[in-house]
């Protein structure tokens, strides 16, 4: 009989592994339902039982478990009653934290954390995991950056990112192997998912994704010499890192030690890397920030420092005619959504290239908003001339496709990392796409090198 109620606090992600590895084996917890925040529409659907492990603990949840919205927590607590509540999702203020352990608290329930330990697999290759600070920081072109230096050491790689099931039905989405850009239509990838999917496959790396991460591992160990985990948000890994290489943002200094589990994930680095140091006025900053790290992690850990480099990148044209499409003109900026609403920047990659080809003003999209994305410009009010390429489903791309047709520009600049124009009509407006990557200090490649090297 198990001793302890238990709902878990998540976000589609975090929340599902941290159960399939750790809670539905605990024969002391009764799970009794999951909640969902952060993300739009991922509430009342149902996790499925065949992922529920149930011939390993007995067959405890035979018909799965629902999925409620986090803003009925108090009632689900009366209602099923649990004696605790554990957090499993990522970027979320100490403020906000704590708030959720108040909330919990005065219902009368424990409020729990787990430890990444106990919850990350072990694999039986070389796992080199990219985690961050905040969300935006940059894990992906990193990741990229690190497959691009094992492969030129002929090195076979599976890059793992981190969950993004927005499906209705999750079954579906257990396990993804992506190795073409029309894997993309045959998963029925949302905006969100191909932002972070398909560079990867441009750049040819073999990419899972899904939701039962230990059976994603075991089909990424027969593919690959090396796993790269490319982190969502700023959480830990779902695997034992061999070398961790957690990424700060020289933009957000100071928010390493006030973001959870950002500063879970600093303390446990092998390499911390400081992203977007080109964007600083000057590199006293980049130090600064250093030198604060470094009391938090000590001497023995390298604390590199990297550029994120932006250029233009527009269909059948070369960069210089592709910034004359920008250059002296009105345009509208798109950039990365979760960067700009919970990650809690207030422009990103597409703002700082139209800025650097001399546009002449950048749009405001308030007056332009349709449908959800006017919600999401009232939610967020930081956000004042740029608009978030918000595509978590149907409803919310078609508020996107709306609200770019209605504004008045001479050309529309993409800083979503992904080709845009192939998912929304854009009107036969002119687009230019912010291409960015990532570019180490030459004075910090040996310890990258070094790095690298140790793991291999």
């Amino acid at each position: 009989m198990a001793s302890e109620k238990l709902i878990i606090l998540g976000a589609a992600g975090r929340d599902f592994h941290d159960f399939q590895v750790h809670w539905c084996l605990d024969p002391s917890v009764e799970v009794v339902c999951f909640t969902a925040k952060q993300i739009p529409g991922i509430e009342n659907r149902l996790f499925p039982p065949e992922m529920c492990k149930n011939d390993q603990n007995g067959n405890k949840y035979p018909n799965g478990l629902m999925i409620y919205s986090e803003d009925e927590l108090e009632d689900l607590i009366k209602r099923f009653g649990a004696t605790a509540c554990a957090l499993a999702y990522s970027d979320l203020s100490y403020d906000t934290v704590q708030s959720l352990a108040s909330r919990v608290n005065a219902a009368g329930c424990k409020f729990i954390q787990l430890p990444p330990s106990l919850t990350a697999v072990p694999s039986t290759k070389p796992v080199i995991a990219i985690c961050a600070t905040r969300t935006g920081v940059g894990k992906s072109q990193t990741t990229r950056y690190v497959a691009k230096y094992l492969k030129q050491l002929g090195k076979k790689i599976a890059v793992v990112r981190h969950p993004m099931p927005y499906d209705q039905v999750l079954l579906r989405q257990r396990c993804q192997r992506y190795e073409v850009l029309e894997d993309m239509d045959k998963y029925d990838c949302t905006i969100e998912e191909r932002e972070e999917y398909e560079l990867h496959i441009e750049e040819d790396n073999l990419l899972f994704a899904g939701v039962d991460y230990e059976m994603i591992l075991r089909e990424a160990e027969k593919e690959a010499d090396v796993i790269l985990w490319d982190g969502g948000n700023n959480d830990a890994s779902f695997y034992k890192p061999d070398l961790q290489i957690t990424i700060a943002d020289a933009l957000r200094s100071g928010h390493e030690v006030h973001y959870f589990p950002g500063e879970t994930n600093v303390r446990m680095s092998d390499v911390i890397m400081i992203n977007k140091v080109n964007s600083l006025p000057g590199m006293k900053p980049a130090y600064d920030q250093a030198e604060k790290l470094r009391k938090v992690v000590g001497e023995q850990v390298p604390i590199l420092f990297a550029n994120s480099v932006v250029v233009p990148e527009a269909k059948g044209l070369s960069a210089e005619e592709a910034a004359k499409l920008v250059e002296g003109k009105r345009v509208l900026v798109i950039d990365d959504g979760p960067t700009l609403t919970h990650g809690g920047m207030p422009f990103g990659a597409g703002l700082v290239l139209a800025k650097n080809m001399g546009a002449k003003e950048i749009v405001d999209p308030h007056p332009f908003a349709k449908g959800s994305l006017a919600d999401v410009l009232k939610k967020f009010t930081h956000l004042d001339r740029v608009l978030p390429a918000m595509g978590y489903g149907e409803e919310q791309i078609k508020d996107l496709e709306a609200t770019v047709r209605e504004v008045d520009c001479d050309c529309v600049v993409v800083g979503t990392p992904i080709n845009l124009a192939g998912v929304i009509d854009l009107s036969g407006k002119p687009w230019v796409r912010a291409r960015y990557s990532l570019e180490l200090l030459p004075d910090h490649k040996h310890q990258f090198d070094k790095a690298i090297q140790s793991v291999l």
